[in-house]
């Protein structure tokens, strides 16, 4: 019995007797004689030949198989890329794999990963955008520096490019660092600086404090970092470092107050944790102390040190006059009169360091001396005498207060009463006393002023008595005050008569 086998132009087949493996048949129609004959044909558009028991037919059947088939085999060392056409595989180590050829052009490339775990630049940039298992593509941009790491250990850095690498049977990594920020957060600086000072001194300005020194770097002239003592810190080349000595240089000088405190917002921000600032406004005068010590004064402007090491304290006096206000003080006049007062009193800070020393709460202080002093003087003084001169009253205050505070260094430059409130019966009471007072002074100025009336009356009587003419122009003003309040008068006779006449009703 003839059995006949037809293979497509498109596929190839592998002819079995039985189980044994026979040969390799091209496309074509071929005719054997017996049952126990079978093929098994492959789509040669799917160019991997999955074969059965392709490790046992290479064995013994090379030589065939080389004319039909590309055989890929990798060691426990080894990884393959096999191209196929415009598609790529790869070849994970210990595999065997097979390709057919011709139909489809087929290149393999095997590559020792111990050597090395980088594939070469032209493989990156055919692999780019491609997902193959074992192998991974990183793109490093032109700003940009990478840091290789095979099972997190760093190898080598990367220059700006595309890089593709095995990553069978090991984990690699690349992190990015931007060129841009001069002070990139390294990871892992110290294992950098010890297992790996070529890539750091390529690369880096590294910088390294004892206890008595701090750093400030700065990139393109502007401060973007301030290292504190015993710290180390790595930043790409190009930025300067200075370091300071704070042992010998504890306050800032003028330059770097400028810099690093009246500069730019964010330079303030990095300095703010690493200063003791003070600023003295004009009028004002400051004290400095190290150690809970007094050192010195400081003058109007802008003042600052470094914090490391030491503690510090300023503090900053007012010496222009200041007003103090004791209100509402309830006080008994000597006569048991409740009253409440209001005190107002100016004061100057004359020796700051006398009075820090000597005072805790200088404010408090003065409230309270002026308390004591007001209570002293009003107690002594009845209502009636409080009320006609409370100038006495303030220089009793002001005389108490002075010598109190001459020994703090405070100078007290006026004091006064502002407000003396009376209860409201007393206020009652003081108001009729006062309304009394004036309604008698009104009645002495009435009666004076009726006196005085009188006495111009007898003498213009007296003047019109001896002059005729004063008398008539009398008689004419008080015919023009009667016309005034008449609207319609009609006249009969002659002007002398009616005057005549008027005079007469106006003696009748």
């Amino acid at each position: 019995m003839w059995k006949t086998f037809y293979i497509k132009p498109h596929e190839i087949g592998v002819l079995y007797h039985r189980s044994d493996f026979k040969k390799i048949l091209p496309p074509g129609t071929y005719f054997y004689l017996g049952v126990h004959w079978h093929v098994t044909t492959y789509d040669l558009n799917y160019p991997e030949a999955n074969i059965e028991n392709l490790e046992l037919l290479w064995r013994n059947h090379s030589e065939e198989l080389q004319r039909y088939l590309l055989v890929v085999r990798t060691a426990f060392n080894q990884a393959a890329l096999v191209r196929c056409s415009q598609t790529w595989v790869s070849v994970s180590p210990n595999q065997l794999i097979a390709f057919w050829r011709g139909f489809i052009e087929v290149e393999s490339h095997v590559f020792n990963v111990n050597e090395s775990l980088e594939l070469p630049a032209e493989f990156a940039q055919q692999l780019r955008g491609i997902y193959l298992s074992g192998i991974q593509t990183f793109q490093v941009s032109e700003h940009e520096i990478g840091l290789l790491y095979v099972q997190n250990n760093f190898v080598r850095p990367l220059e700006p490019g595309e890089y593709a690498f095995w990553d069978v049977n090991r984990s690699v990594a690349v992190k990015t660092l931007s060129r841009i920020l001069p002070n990139p957060e390294f990871p892992l600086e110290d294992v950098l600086i010890e297992r790996h000072p070529e890539f750091v001194a390529a690369y880096c300005e590294i910088v390294q404090l004892q206890n008595h020194q701090v750093a400030i770097a700065r990139y393109q002239g502007k401060v973007i970092s301030i290292l504190p003592p015993c710290s180390r810190k790595l930043f790409w080349r190009g930025v300067e470092v200075e370091v300071i000595d704070i042992s010998t240089e504890t306050k800032l000088s003028s330059r770097l107050v400028t810099e690093l405190v009246s500069g730019l917002p964010e330079t303030l921000v990095l300095s703010r944790n690493f200063l003791h600032i003070c600023e003295v406004r004009p009028q004002n005068i400051g004290l400095l102390y190290i150690n809970q010590e007094f050192q010195t004064q400081l003058q109007p402007g802008k003042h600052a040190w470094w914090l490391f090491g030491r503690s510090l304290q300023t503090e900053v006096f007012d010496l222009r006059q200041q007003t103090l206000e004791v209100s509402g003080q309830d006080i008994l006049s000597k006569d048991k009169v409740p009253l409440r007062l209001n005190l107002t009193a100016g004061y100057r800070i004359v020796d700051p360091l006398t009075a820090r020393n000597g005072l805790v709460d200088i404010t408090g202080y003065l409230y309270k001396e002026l308390q004591f002093a007001l209570r002293a003087a009003v107690g002594e003084k009845a209502l009636d005498a409080l009320l006609e001169d409370k100038g006495v009253i303030d220089q009793s205050i002001f005389e108490y207060i002075s010598q109190k505070t001459s020994a703090y260094g405070i100078a007290v430059d006026s004091v006064g009463i502002k407000d003396i409130i009376l209860p409201g019966e007393i206020r009652t009471i003081l108001s009729k006393v006062v309304e009394a007072e004036k309604a008698a002074q009104a009645n002495v100025v009435r009666r004076r002023e009726e006196t005085a009336a009188t006495r111009s009356m007898l003498n213009t009587a007296k003047v019109m008595e001896d002059n005729p003419i004063a008398l008539r122009l009398k008689e004419l003003e008080v015919l023009e005050r009667i016309a005034e309040k008449i609207e319609k008068i009609q006249v009969n006779g002659s002007l002398d008569s009616i005057l005549t006449e008027l005079i007469q009703i106006n003696r009748n």
